[in-house]
């Protein structure tokens, strides 16, 4: 029989969720706090101190010995070279000694023997604390298992009215008096933020007007000067958007104004500026936003407080991306081709602009994206008008090969919009409501758009931009999940997966020479003789898209741009849900509730690794970990493109991975043949 932390069904066992509960690092630390613990209390007892001050001693001298000596085990130069933390050690060896020479020669007591009974306590508290810590990681996996069952359905949020309606509360202006401190001045008003542990955190912060009513489907224009107080404790609303069953979002409030963005950052204030990074949602262009748990940045900026971190709304689908050249007045709305990209050039503008104002460096802005978050960054770099709005760029499972659509296919989602809503010019389209156009998103969503390559904001051919230096100066971080498609069918629920799949392959088979498309549909037909159409399908069009990746990466170093690649091919805890963009973005932030909700359990010592090396590439410092600079982990050194960090079965390794491709180097050599 199983034990009851692993679940029948589950992949998750006793050897992945056990840490190691010591070090020799770890049991320095505790060996001198219990040193200190038993100090504080026996010495002020042999004083005649009462019982409530020996214990106010003790856990004083206690804690702060603890605090002392974890700072020096684990600071960079001892942790650097063996022989400084052999030195360390040897050093508090010899200063315990002396204390208990001291002990006997002048007190007539050994400490050893004095503390017996405390170190017992002392050292027996962590265990007891790590086997109440399994047991809750055990009772959450099941109520997870319990929830997604085989996981066949996709993403099912257990979402509570109360949650519902705490996040679609409002911002208001604010009259009278207001928390000076939390509150920020920037240059469209005061917004007053509010506390969360050790962060400060603004919600819902304007950044262009409002693209309603005239400014429906027109460039975002820059918000006026303001003196106005706001409040800035609630989310601003997501955009229109497709609403899968899978997609959390569906569950906030949507509008047509959701030109809005979030800020956390540490409660101290301090004249050093930090560094800043910006998430870009995911979502294919048609979903999603910055209310995505997943994007919460507020208990990493708590674990970090060197830096300040961003996420925002942009414009989606036919608000986002569509080509109203052909419809009679639509010269009056230019920009509509890729509205989405200007609103984030927008947001970055306006980052730029304020950041200081929230402790945050505008010289060192690092911007972080998955899935179509990805590709809108990799089409940013090359795009004239985005240069110098930021210096560092990690983008996962996403390229500029993505942004597949032709204005020929914008045009015709535009045609698609007028028949839907029964109108046939400009003038009529602008006079619809909200809720019309919304209607007609969830009927349009197989025809929505991605960016289009216009030659005027994105130039036509962006890897030979990036050869030509249109990216010059930007460091990347370029990642690939060995998921594949099973992520997708996450987000768009098992009864529109096989549609999405065949959409996908489609238009990939659409754009590509049409003697490759005849081998892949080849290919394909081969691959049905074991495994099922689908099956097929699915697995070429993520291996494709991995290869996509990697070839960002490889366009980028032959750019000269300084390039680290990352491989994510953790196993899912629910197989059926595979393990993508959740787990890695939430990872890296230390969002374990949010992935909770999203079907998973986060592994905590994989989550400090890359917590670690994420803040180290905001920064601009190496991209390495010292021995035991993370409590047990032996040491790293990423290096550049074409070397990847490989994070698998909970560890960080660094390899090649061009052999893990492995579908679509089949089909070419299939198409060789």
């Amino acid at each position: 029989m199983e034990p009851w932390w692993a679940e029948s069904g589950s992949t998750l066992t006793l050897k992945k969720i056990m840490k190691k509960l010591f070090t020799i690092d770890d049991f320095m630390v505790a060996f001198i706090s219990a040193l200190g613990y038993g100090f504080g209390y026996t010495i002020p007892m042999y004083l005649g101190w009462t019982q409530p001050a020996c214990i106010a001693v003790c856990f004083a001298l206690g804690i702060t010995l603890e605090e002392l000596i974890s700072r020096i085990v684990f600071s960079k130069t001892v942790q650097q070279k063996t022989v400084n933390r052999v030195f360390t050690y040897v050093a508090i060896l010899l200063i315990f000694l002396i204390a208990e020479f001291v002990s006997r020669h002048l007190l007539g007591t050994s400490l050893i023997e004095d503390l017996e009974e405390e170190f017992a306590w002392v050292v027996g508290l962590p265990i007891v604390g790590f086997l109440v810590n399994l047991c809750i990681r055990g009772y959450r996996v099941r109520k997870i298992c319990k929830l997604y069952g085989d996981g066949s359905e996709g993403y099912v949020f257990d979402v509570t009215d109360r949650d519902i309606e705490e996040v679609n509360q409002r911002n208001r202006a604010v009259h009278g008096e207001y928390d000076v401190e939390c509150a920020v001045r920037t240059r469209n008003g005061i917004y007053v933020g509010k506390k969360y542990k050790e962060t400060r955190i603004f919600w819902g912060i304007p950044y262009a007007k409002s693209p309603v009513g005239e400014l429906r489907w027109k460039a975002p224009e820059p918000l006026p000067a303001s003196e106005t107080v706001f409040e800035a404790k609630s989310f601003g609303a997501s955009a229109i958007q497709v609403e899968h069953k899978g997609s959390i979002i569906r569950h906030h409030r949507q509008s047509e104004d959701c030109l809005y963005l979030n800020i956390a950052t540490g409660d101290e204030k301090t004249e050093a500026k930090k560094p800043v990074l910006v998430l870009f949602h995911h979502g294919d262009f048609t979903y999603g936003g910055s209310v995505d748990p997943l994007l919460y940045g507020e208990d990493y900026v708590n674990a970090n407080q060197d830096v300040v971190l961003v996420s925002f709304n942009y414009r989606l689908g036919i608000f986002g991306f569509i080509d109203f050249s052909e419809v009679p007045g639509g010269e009056a709305c230019p920009d509509t081709l890729n509205l989405g990209l200007l609103d984030q050039i927008a947001a970055l503008k306006w980052i730029r602009e304020n950041i200081g104002a929230f402790g945050g460096d505008p010289e060192r802005i690092t911007v972080l994206g998955f899935e179509s978050g990805a590709t809108c960054i990799c089409l940013l770099a090359a795009s004239e008008q985005a240069r110098g709005l930021f210096r560092r760029a990690f983008v996962f499972d996403g390229s500029p090969e993505s942004a597949c659509d032709t204005p020929d296919a914008s045009r015709a989602l535009a045609k698609a919009l007028l028949k839907e809503t029964n109108t046939s010019t400009m003038a009529e389209l602008l006079h619809l409501d909200t809720e019309a156009l919304k209607d007609a998103v969830q009927r349009l969503w197989m025809s929505m758009c991605t960016p289009t390559c216009d030659g005027k904001l994105i130039p036509k051919q962006v890897y030979e931009a990036y050869r030509n230096g249109a990216a010059s100066g930007i460091e990347f971080i370029v990642g690939i999940t060995g998921g594949g498609m099973q992520v997708i069918r996450s987000s768009v629920g098992s009864k529109n997966y096989k549609d999405a799949v065949k959409a996908a392959v489609d238009d990939l088979q659409g754009d590509i020479d049409g003697s490759v498309a005849e081998a892949m549909r080849a290919y394909i037909k081969a691959q049905t003789l074991t495994s099922s159409e689908l099956e097929a399908k699915s697995e070429l069009y993520g291996q494709w898209t991995a290869l996509g990746i990697y070839r960002v990466a490889a366009k980028l170093s032959q750019g000269g741009n300084k390039v680290h690649l990352m491989y994510w091919d953790e196993k899912a805890l629910i197989e059926n849900l595979g393990s993508g963009t959740a787990d890695v973005l939430a990872t890296l932030l230390g969002n374990s509730e949010a992935l909770q909700m999203y079907g998973s359990v986060m592994n905590a010592d994989l989550s400090e690794m890359l917590r670690a090396l994420l803040l180290k590439f905001v920064s601009g410092d190496a991209l390495q970990l010292y021995r035991n600079e993370i409590s047990g982990f032996d040491g790293l050194d990423w290096e550049a493109f074409p070397q990847a960090l490989i994070v698998e079965d909970g560890k960080l390794a660094c390899d090649t991975i061009e052999d893990r491709i492995t579908e679509v180097k089949g089909l070419l050599d299939y198409m060789l043949k």
